[in-house]
């Protein structure tokens, strides 16, 4: 979710605040819908989802983290390709400014049901003040998962800030732009100190192919910024075209 000054004035957003916090909403309503919808259409499930100790809201969980986690990495990837100016190789920048929007406000939402469906989950317990106040899960890892309450919290914070980017002014947008490399960092110890699936060998590939593409991106990033700025390229002038002689 990095954009520099120089694209924030050539690209504006497509999504106004109504439309940001309208789509949060369906999607998440739309996500809750499907676990109470999807028994009857699938009676299998029923087991899963009731009785003593269901079993699929932990899973469901543990599923929409990773998913929510890679549109996260890629809605920063976007935002990267764009600053380093390899998007415009393809799909192009407006495009990848485009689509760097919305992945982040999908990300945010399979995010919000990845808390909100623990809820279902009877093993653990946790009640809805446990899961809106950070650090006080004291059953779980309460720290890890305070963490990832953080930048749930700050994935948020820095969503809406876009849209209200003209009241706020243009470098208050800024420093609170830069807050998405926290809060991908706090995403990722989440992931790794409180998620289950953290030995298994995939999740291990997962975390370190992630993170390891965005410091590529980033490094990049700064080793271009600072080239050009020290060794600026002089722009050749472009030939004016042959008169054509007429006749």
């Amino acid at each position: 979710m990095s954009i520099n000054s120089s694209n924030q004035n050539e690209f504006e957003s497509s999504v106004n605040i109504q439309t940001f916090l309208s789509f949060l909403v369906a999607m998440t309503v739309g996500l809750l819908l499907a676990v109470l919808v999807l028994p009857l259409w699938l009676p299998n499930m029923s087991f899963s989802l009731g009785g003593d100790a269901p079993k699929a809201y932990w899973y469901l969980s543990r599923a929409t983290a990773f998913v929510s986690l890679s549109l996260l990495w890629l809605s920063m990837a976007l935002g990267l390709g764009i600053t380093n100016k390899m998007a415009r190789l393809w799909p192009g920048a407006p495009a990848a400014f485009a689509i760097h929007e919305y992945v982040s406000l999908l990300g945010l939402t399979f995010a919000v049901f990845h808390a909100i469906v623990i809820l279902g989950d009877h093993y653990i317990n946790f009640t809805l003040l446990q899961l809106l106040v950070p650090f006080s899960t004291v059953d779980y890892r309460p720290f890890w998962v305070g963490i990832g309450q953080v930048g749930l919290y700050t994935w948020a914070i820095l969503a809406f800030s876009f849209y209200i980017r003209p009241a706020i002014g243009q470098k208050s947008w800024r420093f609170l732009h830069y807050g998405s490399f926290g809060m991908y960092i706090l995403g990722i110890f989440h992931g790794i100190f409180s998620g289950t699936d953290v030995g298994a060998g995939w999740a291990q590939n997962y975390y370190w192919y992630s993170a390891g593409s965005l410091i590529f991106l980033l490094v990049y990033r700064i080793l271009s910024a600072t080239i050009d700025k020290y060794f600026p390229q002089e722009k050749k002038p472009v030939p004016a075209p042959a008169s054509q002689s007429t006749q």
